[in-house]
């Protein structure tokens, strides 16, 4: 039986890009579910109810910085958020300590590392 501990959602507008990331979280036990853009990561976290939530920072629309602030306002702390990103700018740290992320990766995201933020799993 799955627990929220084990729920993720990735969000990143690159679908080969969530759908890897998803699959590797997956055969760690994770149960993982997509979006594609930060207005369908807001309906889907609502739904899918994870624990934790890693996020692409710069995508069109609804960004990953505007993404992490919307589920602080709604959730709170109650979510881990971690930002996924390309770019390895100060500004985009500065930024993501700003809208509240737990944590910062860079891509390729180090598996490893990732695993270690992650809740364990029961």
């Amino acid at each position: 039986m799955e627990t929220d501990d084990a729920r993720i959602v990735v969000v990143d507008d690159v679908a080969d890009t969530a759908e890897v990331l998803a699959m590797i979280l997956e055969s760690a036990g994770y149960e993982v579910r997509t979006a594609l853009n930060g207005e369908a990561a807001l309906d889907l976290v609502a739904d899918f109810q994870p624990l934790c939530v890693l996020m692409d920072i710069n995508m069109p629309g609804l960004g990953g910085h505007e993404l992490c602030q919307a589920l602080r306002d709604r959730y709170g702390d109650d979510l881990v958020l971690i930002a996924v990103t390309g770019a390895g700018h100060v500004d985009d740290r500065v930024g993501a300590s700003f809208a509240r992320f737990d944590h910062y990766l860079r891509k390729p995201v180090d598996i490893k590392l990732l695993r270690q933020l992650l809740p364990p799993l029961q």
